[in-house]
C-alpha cells in the first residue's frame, strides 16, 4: 500500500511538470501521513508544508511543528486569523457552517499561491471515509490537485501512520477539521469512524449492513447529499 501510493505521487508530479509538493499541515493524522508519503515521494527539498492557523487551537499548531520536526520537513507558518476575521467584517453576518467554511477556502487560496510560485502541485489530505460521505469543503481543502490516502479507509489511515512513525499522539488524538472551537469530526458527524467507515465498507462491497437502520441511513443520505461535491461543476450542454 505505502509503496504504491508513493509511486503514484511520483508519477502524478511527474506528469505534471510540477517540480514538487505545497500541502497543509494541521496537526493531525491524515496531513502527518500524507506528509510522511510526499516526503519519501519527491525528498523533503522539493517539499514544502504550509502552518495555516486561523483562529485555531494552539495545540494544533504544536502538533503540526512537531510532525514537521519528527519528518525533517521544510515549512512555512501562515497566519490567516487577522485576514479571516478582517473579512468577516466586511461579509453580512451568517451561521457558524459560512464562517467556518471560510477558513479552509483561505487555506486553498494560500496553498495554490505557494504552489504557482513554485511550480508545486497542492496535494489533499481527504481520506475515503470523508470524501464518500461529504465532510470536506468544496472548493476548501477538497480543492486540491491529488488525493494520495481518498482510497483508504480512516482505519486504514490509523494502520499506514504507525508504518510511516508518525507520533502517537497525533494518531490517537480526536480527529477535527477545526472550523469551530471545540468542534471533532465524530461529534459533528455524529458517529464514530469505526461506525462509518464499516458502513461505508459494506455499501462500497455491497454486503449487508450490520450497523443499526438509522445510523446506515443517515450515512446514505449523506453519500447521496454530497455527491455534487465528488464531482466537477456541471455543465449544460446545448447540444
Amino acid at each position: 500500500m505505502k509503496n504504491k501510493i508513493i509511486s503514484w505521487i511520483k508519477q502524478q508530479v511527474k506528469d505534471a511538470g510540477a517540480k514538487g509538493i505545497v500541502m497543509g499541515l494541521s496537526g493531525g493524522i491524515d496531513s502527518a501521513v500524507v506528509a510522511a508519503l510526499c516526503k519519501a515521494a519527491v525528498g523533503k527539498n522539493n517539499l514544502l508544508v504550509l502552518f495555516m492557523p486561523c483562529n485555531s487551537h494552539a495545540e494544533d499548531l504544536k502538533d503540526a511543528k512537531l510532525v514537521a520536526k519528527v519528518l525533517g520537513l521544510k515549512s512555512k507558518l501562515i497566519d490567516l486569523s487577522g485576514l479571516y476575521n478582517n473579512f468577516l467584517r466586511i461579509l453580512p453576518k451568517a451561521g457558524g457552517l459560512a464562517r467556518g467554511n471560510l477558513k479552509p477556502r483561505l487555506r486553498m487560496s494560500t496553498l495554490y499561491y505557494f504552489a504557482n510560485k513554485l511550480n508545486y502541485l497542492v496535494c489533499g489530505t481527504g481520506n475515503k471515509s470523508e470524501l464518500l460521505v461529504g465532510y470536506f469543503t468544496k472548493y476548501g481543502d477538497g480543492g486540491v490537485d491529488i488525493l494520495p490516502i481518498a482510497d483508504l479507509f480512516k482505519r486504514q489511515v490509523r494502520k499506514l501512520a504507525q508504518e510511516l512513525g508518525i507520533p502517537q499522539n497525533i494518531i490517537v488524538k480526536p480527529p477535527t477539521a477545526g472550523l469551530w472551537q471545540g468542534q471533532t469530526d465524530e461529534g459533528e458527524m455524529g458517529i464514530t469512524y469505526n461506525e462509518l467507515d464499516n458502513i461505508l465498507d459494506n455499501f462500497c462491497n455491497k454486503n449487508k449492513q450490520a450497523a443499526g437502520k438509522i445510523k446506515v441511513d443517515k450515512i446514505m443520505r449523506m453519500h447521496k447529499k454530497s455527491e455534487h461535491k465528488r464531482k466537477g461543476a456541471q455543465i449544460c450542454t446545448i447540444h
